[in-house]
């Protein structure tokens, strides 16, 4: 029996399908950053700066505290929790069919199958940013410190 070109393209439709059947996506979605990080802190405070202007940079502290000689020192607490997840799947699948041309074997039929499967893995981390900020008498940065951390 000959194998046409019609052959052929039956071949390599079952072959294509075979290969590209296989897929991953590793796209991990991550939250965005938050308003205040510690770029913004480390860029924008400054010693002398008036507290006004440190509330239009980092906005509203968590905590404000006023000591005995009317000194305040603010507190800016955050958390930021990132989650991201991985789906995996991969799907084989395959086909033959068949007809016959006048004067060649009369084929019929169909003869399929697939296969399939899923996996995936998450990830959750956790950040802090503790930012304290102690003003003089006059409502201006005295000092200003902070602490990062990620787990």
């Amino acid at each position: 029996m000959k194998c046409r070109s019609w052959c052929w393209l039956v071949l390599f439709a079952c072959g294509t399908s075979l290969l590209a059947g296989c897929a991953h996506n590793k796209n991990l979605h991550s939250t965005q950053e938050r308003e205040m990080t510690m770029g913004i802190v480390q860029k924008e405070i400054r010693i002398g700066m008036p507290s006004p202007d440190v509330v239009e940079a980092l906005g509203s502290p968590n905590m404000v505290r006023r000591d005995s000689a009317g000194k305040e020192t603010w507190v800016y607490d955050k958390i930021a929790t990132e989650a991201s997840y991985s789906n995996s799947s991969s799907n084989v699948g395959a086909g033959v069919a068949g007809a016959g041309v006048p004067g060649d074997v009369l084929l019929l039929g169909t003869i399929s199958g697939s296969h399939g499967r899923n996996k995936g893995a998450s990830a959750t981390t956790q950040k802090t940013l503790t930012v304290i900020i102690r003003f003089d008498l006059e409502d201006k940065v005295e000092s200003f410190s902070y602490h990062s951390s990620t787990f």
